[in-house]
């Protein structure tokens, strides 16, 4: 194969996704191989590992990827089934390897794929992404300089793996420990493997569910950051009489959780226990959170001394910005949660439950108390209109500049952010589907429906509805 053009629908600002068997397959499989490898190669690199999520497309594409991996002449390790976090701790924890495709498709339904990709320990993601189409549709990717091609290995890592999340707990009381009553959800994704293998090592008493993988999702979606996903988990939680309960998407790079009371915990929220519990022990220390994010998170950061950085959406854009400004913590609303200071800044689920209990621990107070204590603030969720591709960007800044010479106070960062004696607001582009994005957040319902009508007026004013 010379030259391949992929959908470019696929061809996303974080990752490369699609449906499988429609514009996701096989072929598209082995040309992100050839035309990774080739830029690896020319990186200096000539090893990558190589993971797969539990869906059915999965082994497939793994094939086929190794395939055009070994055909630019790179090794490849491959570790089989695993979560997005293992194939990171697999990538920078092996001195033998510099870059890291995880075949998943994450929180997406059952019949999406994709692949997630590190290079040299961080994300591989934008402009790199859209190279690797150009080098594709010209057909540029190297060829293997060894008659043989690349070699294939595998490599267990699942055990090596748990054993670098149990420092999470290291200080806190075993009695305490060991009174702990949790609640989990696999969902049915790659975490259940992680999960029976880690719970085996904790103390305190676990009651786990879903955890044979099945890449139809028989229970329901693997999505921890949609309330109706949390169903089977609270009913656990309130029958067995549990402090919490956590979830997982499909990859495990998600988390989501319940508290004693059948309440979830919204991403935000969830970054305020942590910024608690880290600021305590490193005073100043810089926490990022996306644009999303709740005002009560920005300014609790400050106020326990803290330096609140509020940036853009996106895991690869969040790992990036930390690995910029030497963050120590950092999250999104999705779930997605980053650990720099004992850990190694990726967005890793199992690892982010582990600190859940260890800043419960450490502040004295169960997770339902820390999170009684939070804003009681009122918020939509997030809003999502399909708008086209060849519009959306510029309706955007059509917004900004209005706003900007209205004199509102306005953050620009990802979209438009405004803030208003009501609370704020804020419009953005998806980077992953022809829509604008929306949410607000007041003190009052009738401060919400301000906001609200203000957004409205904006989007008429570009000629566009949320409600079209």
């Amino acid at each position: 194969m010379r030259a391949h053009r992929f959908d470019p629908t696929i061809l996303r600002e974080y990752d490369i996704r699609g449906t499988f068997g429609k514009n996701l397959n096989a072929d598209d499989a082995h040309a992100i191989g050839r035309a990774f490898g080739t830029l690896l190669r020319r990186d200096g690199g000539r090893r990558v590992v190589v993971g797969r999520d539990g869906r059915v497309s999965s082994p497939v594409l793994e094939a086929a990827l190794v395939d055009g991996l070994t055909a630019s002449g790179v090794d490849v390790v491959r570790i089989g089934l695993s979560s997005s976090p293992m194939l990171y701790f697999a990538e920078i924890s092996a001195e033998d390897v510099q870059g890291g495709i995880q075949i998943t498709g994450s929180h997406n339904p059952a019949d999406q794929n994709g692949f997630k990709m590190v290079m040299a320990g961080r994300p591989f993601y934008g402009a790199a992404i859209q190279r690797m189409g150009e080098l594709a549709a010209a057909g540029e990717w190297d060829d293997d300089a060894r008659s043989a091609g690349g070699v294939v290995e595998d490599r267990s890592v699942i055990a090596a793996y748990v054993e670098g999340l149990l420092p999470a707990l290291d200080g806190l009381p075993g009695e305490e420990l060991a009174n702990l009553r949790i609640g989990w959800d696999a969902g049915n994704g790659a975490a259940g493997p992680v999960l029976e293998l880690l719970t085996s090592r904790l103390p305190g008493d676990h009651h786990l569910l879903f955890t044979e993988v099945d890449g139809a999702f028989p229970n329901h979606h693997p999505d921890p950051s949609e309330d109706a996903n949390l169903a089977d988990l609270r009913a656990l939680v309130a029958a067995k009489n549990l402090d919490f309960g956590v979830a997982f998407d499909g990859d495990a790079d998600r988390i989501g959780v319940i508290d004693s009371h059948g309440r979830a915990l919204a991403g935000d929220q969830l970054l305020l226990i942590y910024a608690e519990d880290l600021l305590r022990r490193n005073p100043g220390a810089q926490v990022i959170a996306d644009v999303k994010a709740s005002r009560a998170l920005f300014e609790g950061v400050a106020r326990m001394g803290g330096v609140p950085d509020m940036w853009k959406t996106g895991h690869a854009l969040i790992k990036s910005r930390m690995k910029e400004t030497g963050a120590l913590l950092a999250g999104e609303m999705t779930g997605h949660m980053f650990f720099a200071d004992d850990y190694h800044g990726f967005d890793d689920a199992f690892y982010a439950a582990l600190r859940l209990i260890a800043a419960s621990l450490r502040l004295g107070r169960s997770v339902a108390e820390l999170h009684d204590a939070m804003p009681p603030l009122i918020s939509t969720p997030e809003l999502r209109f399909a708008v086209a591709e060849d519009r959306k960007f510029a309706a955007v800044e059509e917004v900004r500049m209005r706003l900007v010479g209205a004199g509102a106070d306005v953050v620009a960062v990802d979209g438009v952010r405004v803030t208003t004696p009501d609370g704020w607001w804020l419009l953005r582009v998806s980077n992953t589907q022809a829509m604008l994005t929306a949410r607000a957040e007041s003190e009052t319902e009738e401060g919400l429906q301000r906001l609200l009508d203000a957004i409205d007026a904006q989007l008429a004013a570009s000629g566009l509805s949320r409600r079209a």
